[in-house]
């Protein structure tokens, strides 16, 4: 919620700063253009070309990498489901009597890793279920080692169940690295300067008309203020309004067949 809102106080702020710096083009142009009505529009469009092209280009490349890292969080998600179902049914090759044990821990090991996303943006809360869970990968890992060198284990359990629990294990690595993996904080500076710049570039173009033209003053800044709203939600997709949550339910399913 204090996300959500701050995300919205940004938005805001970007579409007012906007408005005033169309205002502010405006009234700089009509001035211009009573001290040199010939020469104020001289030159004037290689440099809005150049300033809205790297606008633009700028909005595609945080979008581009915004959206690209979102799939790759939700394919994360499905890779883990994978990783912890195939190491849960290779415990069958361990001894009958060594199962269950693992099994309660490999139950106990899932809720902690669920638990971990779901308490976002609780920062603290996630970091203890995330402490909980490395602890229960050290516990699998030894009763694992322990039980497939036991007697009753079948031929292939150590090289079949030792490298997929290690699989399962790199994987929350990989997971936590790609949640903390976010553009530098002065792209967004810089994107948002740019589409002040341009605010001010397209006011300057409007001193010709008579009157403001409210559509295209209104119409710009709130498209820039929403387009940024949407790249920095979808980067940070556990916090705001554009989630991964619902491919939660890959791990929550499983969870639910680990009788």
């Amino acid at each position: 919620m204090i996300y959500t809102s701050f995300l919205l106080a940004i938005s805001l702020a970007l579409f007012a700063g906007m408005l005033l710096c169309l205002d502010l083009g405006r009234r700089f142009g009509i001035h211009r253009m009573a001290q040199d009505p010939e020469g104020a529009h001289s030159g004037t469009g290689a440099v809005d070309g150049a300033v809205f092209a790297l606008l633009g280009l700028l909005i595609a490349f945080t979008f581009s990498g915004a959206a690209g890292r979102f799939d790759e969080r939700r394919s994360l998600i499905v890779e883990e489901t994978n990783d912890i179902g195939t190491a849960y049914l290779r415990l069958d090759l361990l001894p009958a009597g060594a199962q269950p044990a693992l099994r309660d821990l490999f139950r106990r090991y899932l809720d902690a890793r669920i638990a971990a996303y779901r308490l976002l943006p609780d920062i603290d809360a996630a970091k203890a279920e995330l402490a909980r869970s490395a602890v229960l990968q050290g516990e699998i890992w030894r009763e694992a080692v322990a039980a497939s060198a036991a007697e009753g284990a079948k031929p292939g359990a150590p090289m079949l169940l030792l490298p997929a629990l290690n699989q399962m294990f790199d994987i929350t690595t990989t997971r936590t690295m790609a949640g903390e993996m976010h553009p530098p904080p002065i792209i967004f500076v810089l994107l948002c300067g740019l589409a002040l710049a341009g605010a001010l570039l397209a006011g300057y173009g409007m001193a010709s008309g008579k009157t403001r033209n409210w559509i295209h003053m209104i119409a710009f800044p709130a498209v820039m203020a929403v387009a940024v709203n949407v790249i920095i939600d979808i980067e940070y997709p556990r916090l705001g309004l554009i989630r991964v949550d619902a491919f939660d339910h890959a791990l929550v399913e499983l969870r639910a067949g680990m009788k």
